[in-house]
């Protein structure tokens, strides 16, 4: 064990606030900071940095050193988002008892300039003596173990009852409060073996794990992808959010410590993966397109609504941000959830959506005014925002269906045809935008009567005009008549059904948007 308490002078600017500041919320503006890796990272090597984050949340700075035979290697310093660990703690103290890595974080402007390590002295025990009436003790002893018994029966057999009602934990079921940083579930008993790597994605990669005797999915994020983490569980947490097509949430937690902490985000695991999996490795027949975009656009419209008056408490509106094929996973049975809410933005009357930022979701799934950066951040834009991607998802389910008179088409994303795998946004502006194209709609699909009728759902999902858009609602209902009409009509009939079809058999575009 040491002590030490370590000034760095001479590597660092000197700090712009006086030390003893009032600490508050918004207090920490400005950290020390350093980096032993900034060779390796391309970074700066030393200085001092400016901390940014949402309006109400709790800025830090932090510092990570090691004892190296009794000398001191300063690993990183600078600022640590929200960590309630770090809550009024006007200087920077590691208490931790001989790590590894020593860490330590504190609020106020350059706290992290000095840093200090003074391990809490661990608790004294005192045995108490034997009472001085044993006759007493011995009476109160015989008489209370009955008792203590029959309790542990009756606490065990409520255990065993609410292990086999649940399929998870306890440990693992999250809060309606997510707060600053969840606390990390003890699984010491209940242990959560990762299995095999399954994905890889914008914030980290997702892998097949077996808890107790169930498979899960988990996700896990590095420490600098934080905000993508307790955003995300955040979305989970929202009142409401359980439902067949919205991917089902099981917890959070955290692994490691200090430079190595990785934050996990544990759901429900389907084995058949994707729907971009799923379509490049097999096609749909004319039913299973339907299962498919129905039970999406089911979880889709869910997610979109407001709903005061759920039982769980007031459910808002939520924009999704990042539709795509590979965000739709599928069940067993084909139904499909929507998952990954990592960009996702939830609607309470009377609260502002905090800082975002219009231009985000993957490239190719971008709608025209997204990748022109003209959008309108109100609700009803960014849930347009969501159908025209969920159009180009739909156009993916019709390219694999073999229920047209022709040849299926390989696989293929929307718009490889003319930008290739790997567009830029320069590359998406000029086909989305200037050009006004969109994937192309095979003839072949005209054809068929069920297909015909998708193609105009398509069309009118990734209009160019936002206002102009189905609702997720409406694409439901229509993919619901189209099930039903297509095995009736036959082929002769196909013409009279197309021209009719805008009038007579679907619900209006703008139905709920």
């Amino acid at each position: 064990l040491f002590s030490l308490s370590v000034l760095l002078e001479g590597l660092f600017l000197s700090p712009l606030s006086s030390p003893g500041a009032i600490l508050g919320r918004s207090e920490t503006q400005e950290c020390v900071y350093y980096n032993s890796s900034w060779e390796k990272e391309r970074t700066n090597r030393s200085g001092i940095e400016p901390c940014y984050g949402e309006k109400d949340k709790r800025r830090h700075c932090f510092a990570t050193w090691k004892n190296v035979s009794g000398t001191v290697e300063v690993v990183k310093q600078g600022c640590w988002l929200d960590d309630v660990n770090c809550y009024d703690s006007n200087e920077c103290v590691e208490r931790k008892e001989s790590p590894d890595v020593f860490f330590c974080c504190c609020e106020g402007n350059m706290c992290n300039e000095r840093f200090l390590y003074a391990p809490e002295a661990p608790p004294q025990t005192t045995s108490n003596p034997f009472s001085q009436k044993p006759q007493l003790f011995s009476t109160l002893l015989y008489s209370l173990v009955p008792i203590i018994g029959l309790a542990a029966v009756v606490l065990f057999s409520f255990w065993m009852w609410r292990h086999h009602k649940l399929a998870y934990p306890a440990a693992l079921v999250p809060t309606h409060d997510p707060g600053p940083s969840p606390p990390s579930p003890v699984l010491g008993h209940k242990p959560l073996q990762l299995i095999e790597v399954k994905a890889r994605g914008r914030f980290g990669c997702v892998w097949k794990a077996q808890l107790l005797n169930e498979y899960v999915a988990v996700k896990i994020f590095p420490i600098q992808d934080k905000l993508s983490w307790q955003s995300e569980y955040e979305i989970y947490s929202v009142s409401g959010m359980k439902h067949e097509n919205i991917l089902h949430f099981i917890g959070v937690e955290k692994r490691n410590n200090n430079l190595d902490l990785e934050l996990w985000l544990i759901t429900a695991y389907h084995d058949k993966g994707s729907l971009t999996d799923y379509l490049k490795a097999s096609v749909v027949s004319w039913n299973e397109l339907c299962h498919i975009a129905q039970t999406a656009a089911r979880g889709l419209a869910y997610l979109h609504e407001d709903i005061p008056g759920h039982k769980e408490g007031h459910k808002p509106s939520i924009a999704h941000r990042d539709i795509k094929s590979k965000n739709v996973l599928l069940k067993s049975n084909l139904t499909a959830c929507i998952a990954d809410f990592g960009l996702a933005l939830k609607f309470e009357a009377g609260k502002s959506v905090g800082d975002t930022h219009g231009q985000v979701g993957t490239r190719r799934y971008m709608a025209p005014e997204v990748l022109e950066g003209a959008i309108n951040f109100q609700r009803d834009s960014f849930l347009r925002i969501d159908m025209y991607a969920f159009g180009l998802v739909l156009w993916e389910l019709a390219s694999r269906c073999t229920a047209a008179d022709g040849p299926v088409d390989e696989y293929m994303l929307p718009f490889e045809e003319e930008v290739g795998q790997h567009p830029s946004l320069e590359d998406m502006q000029e086909v989305v935008v200037h050009k006004k194209l969109r994937p192309c709609l095979r003839d072949c699909w005209q054809k068929h009567t069920g297909l015909a009728m998708l193609c105009e759902t398509i069309e009118d999902c990734w209009d160019h005009e936002a206002e102009a858009r189905l609702s997720a609602g409406c694409v439901e209902e229509r993919i619901g008549q189209m099930q039903r009409q297509a095995p009736i009509i036959g082929p002769e009939e196909i013409v009279t059904v197309v021209t009719m079809v805008t009038n007579v058999d679907l619900p209006p575009k703008e139905s709920s948007l």
